[in-house]
């Protein structure tokens, strides 16, 4: 079981500025922020109190990273994707099935400001 995962990132006000827009979407938040010993900062997104996503500076980024969000449903899905693209994140896949994974496999795609693979998946049948 995933507990949490960070990420280094470029330019973190512009990094903590999408992750705010696109997360909402999913029903998270910005729970904690801080300041790293190094001058740098960090903050941590999750959902129900509990922080399981950090960006932070640190190393320039080399994008390459997937981070798949779990969503509750399919107009969720939606909802990220569209949050994110308007947050400035590019599309790396439109929401929609992709039924190569298995039947009911609803993901949406992004590449973030340091061109991290960003997903948004419900596999929940429709309903």
């Amino acid at each position: 079981m995933l507990d949490h995962i960070g990420i280094a990132v470029a330019d973190f006000a512009t990094s903590r500025d999408f992750y705010l827009r696109a997360l909402a979407a999913l029903g998270f938040e910005k729970l904690v922020e801080f300041p790293k010993a190094d001058g740098g900062a960090a903050d941590g997104f999750g959902a129900g109190g509990k922080p399981f996503f950090w960006i932070a500076t640190g190393d320039r980024p080399k994008g390459g990273l997937h981070v798949a969000f779990a969503a509750d449903s399919r107009a969720e899905v939606d909802e990220f994707y569209k949050a994110a693209i308007e947050a400035g994140a590019r599309d790396n896949g439109a929401p929609g099935l992709r039924p190569h994974y298995h039947e009911h496999y609803y993901g949406a795609f992004v590449l973030d400001p340091d061109g991290n693979n960003i997903e948004a998946v419900c596999h929940k049948p429709p309903g």
